[in-house]
């Protein structure tokens, strides 16, 4: 069988199935990993931590339906992980499924995972224990709004993209910083994401934003209804502080404030509702501003078929523009819809 290395093509194929959350990705997902005989890799900033699967819709065993996800339960919620960590993992993986003539698939929706992974990280420096102590003890003696304004001063432009509830970015940029003395934007303007070590495939899944927001609120219900509350605090038992780490994420950070008697039920589950919309909504921004990426519209009444046809025929005619060998070596003993 033909193996999918440089031998075969120079820059080696990668799919990638993106778009926001609650869009359906998941679940078209694992339909056209059956179809090429392939995995699904994830790229989700969330559902790296171990411990956290209903509030980051981490797909059951059923839903998987057999095709194995790899790049999830990477770390403890407490634990930093960044973008560079992922990549070194995803890389891993890649190479692996070349190895077996398998297509790499990513599916994901955390805009930076996919633009790293496909454009290559820009070479900030490493992370450095000392300052990142600091930065760490300014967060928990002046509060995350105190890191937020020090970003501010020092590189408005990743202040604005950037909640001062993220503190795990907002602490990475300010580390840039000092390390580096430039801001993370002009690191990674001056990189520009140009390098090229995949022959890649962007398909990005879209939805009218009144069906999407549909699916967030329908999702969060199913979420809360199946153990999202009792999940949270189990986090906080074992001694996980709700304002460090990945307990600052969406959902998990609104449940803890309404378990610490700051808002009723009904007042977190607004949050956490309207908050999801507007995680959705930079999502979008975000991917709307990467190039060349192929999108396929999904409206509530569209036959499931049809779309993952739609996307494995796409996957097929990109397939088909590489190098002669690489179609044969994806396509031995795939599956049909």
């Amino acid at each position: 069988m033909p193996k999918l290395s440089d031998r075969v093509c120079q820059h080696r194929p990668l799919v990638v199935l993106l778009g926001p959350t609650a869009v359906g990705k998941s679940r078209f997902g694992v339909q056209v990993a059956q179809h090429f005989g392939t995995e699904v890799l994830t790229a989700d900033s969330r559902q790296v931590y171990r411990g956290m699967d209903i509030g980051t819709d981490k797909p059951t065993a059923d839903e998987r339906q057999g095709v194995p996800h790899r790049l999830i339960d990477l770390a403890d919620p407490d634990e930093t992980f960044n973008t560079g960590w992922y990549r070194r993992a995803a890389l891993a993986e890649i190479d692996r499924l070349y190895a077996e003539s398998r297509l790499p698939f990513v599916v994901g929706g955390t805009g930076l995972y996919i633009r790293t992974l496909v454009r290559g990280l820009c070479p900030a420096p490493p992370a450095d224990p000392e300052v990142r102590a600091e930065l760490m003890q300014m967060s928990q003696e002046q509060g995350r709004d105190r890191l937020h304004a020090e970003l501010i001063r020092v590189d408005p432009e990743t202040a604005a993209r950037l909640h001062p509830n993220d503190e795990a970015k907002v602490m990475r940029a300010l580390e840039v910083y000092r390390l580096s003395g430039q801001p993370m934007s002009a690191v990674q303007r001056d990189h520009g994401f140009q390098e090229a070590p995949f022959s890649a495939l962007l398909i990005g899944l879209q939805r009218s934003k009144e069906e999407l927001y549909r699916r967030i609120e329908e999702r969060i219900d199913w979420q809360l209804a199946h153990g999202m509350v009792q999940e949270t605090r189990a986090l906080l038992d074992r001694g996980y502080r709700r304002d460090g780490g990945a307990m600052t994420g969406l959902g998990y950070r609104h449940v803890a404030a309404h378990l610490s008697g700051e808002c009723d039920y009904a007042e977190m589950v607004r949050l956490f509702k309207r908050d999801t919309r507007r995680f959705a909504k930079r999502q979008m921004t975000w991917f709307r501003k990467e190039p060349g990426v192929h999108w396929i519209s999904v409206e509530r009444d569209e036959p499931f078929e049809r779309i993952v046809r739609s996307i494995v025929s796409l996957i097929e005619q990109f397939l088909g523009t590489l190098e002669p060998g690489v179609m044969q070596a994806i396509t031995m003993g795939k599956g049909q819809i």
